[in-house]
């Protein structure tokens, strides 16, 4: 029987042990992709959900943005402060995948120069690779077409390990074995987008989802995530009969929550949990209200 200093031993032990377990720094960082998150209903396409605007984001280790983030976000160049204030996206790890409101003013330099990042580029951090595409380039713009799709191989053909992650805007998986195609839960599907100039019968699923398929197949896990969708549908998610994970996300209610309109589902963003101990990425859609 353990007597009265003894007792007093191990509960100083405990204690201790329990501190030191507090004291430990959280290896858990949490990431969130939005998309599709422009207020609606207001003149200069500056607002973003109001929802948005109240959130604490400094919850989030990482924010991704899957385009439409202003209904005229390169309107005017202060636009992009006002984003900027309230998504960070100047910070290396954070990305915005550039959707057709983004851009449909022409005024990409702008975003080019305030951001401080190209309109698409490869980023790593914490064995977590991420390609961020903008669907927006067409063949008249050959060279850009060709420098984004170069990135890609690239990428494809050296990364070994950990986590490759695909953001983009619109709907382009037409013809990928095993998912849905993009209409069933985007505003889109471009079914005739090119992601090169090389051919002219190039086509994301005959082209860039091959090279998806070698990396996984490397023990590489292929997540792409789109962010045309939240006017009608809110989430998309499905594997493809090669493994490579397809999501999509996105946000269409604060107009109609405003204007006392009827809603048919909840908008949702994307989370993720990452344990860089076990480098392990988990994920699930929450509801805006829950954040």
């Amino acid at each position: 029987m353990m007597n009265k200093l003894s007792c007093y031993l191990f509960f100083l032990l405990c204690l201790s042990f329990e501190n030191s377990l507090l004291s430990q720094p959280d290896d858990t960082l949490t990431y969130v992709f939005f998309a599709h998150t422009y207020q609606g209903g207001e003149p200069d396409g500056k607002k973003v959900d109001f929802r948005l605007e109240a959130m604490d984001m400094s919850q989030f280790d990482r924010i991704w943005l899957g385009g439409d983030i202003g209904a005229e976000a390169d309107l005017n160049y202060v636009n992009f402060l006002y984003l900027d204030s309230i998504f960070s996206i100047r910070k290396p790890g954070n990305h915005w995948a550039l959707g057709n409101h983004d851009t449909r003013n022409e005024n990409i330099e702008w975003f080019e120069e305030y951001i401080g990042k190209p309109r698409y580029y490869a980023y790593s951090e914490n064995t977590i690779t991420t390609i961020i595409m903008d669907g927006n380039i067409t063949p008249l713009d050959c060279e850009s077409l060709n420098e984004q799709f170069n990135i890609i191989k690239n990428v494809c053909d050296t990364i070994s390990s950990g986590y490759l992650v695909f953001l983009i805007h619109q709907g382009l998986v037409t013809g990928v074995p095993g998912v849905a195609g993009s209409i069933t839960y985007a505003h889109t599907e471009m079914k005739n987008w090119l992601p090169n100039c090389y051919s002219d019968t190039v086509t994301y699923a005959n082209t860039i989802y091959p090279m998806l398929v070698e990396v996984e197949n490397r023990g590489v896990n292929v997540l792409h995530i789109t962010g045309d969708t939240g006017g009608y549908h809110k989430k998309y998610y499905g594997v493809s009969d090669d493994g490579v994970e397809y999501f999509a996300a996105g946000l269409g209610n604060g107009y109609k929550i405003l204007a006392g309109i009827p809603l048919d589902f909840p908008d949702v963003a994307l989370v993720f949990k990452h344990v860089l101990s076990t480098n392990v990425l988990t994920w699930e859609f929450v509801e805006i209200n829950d954040l």
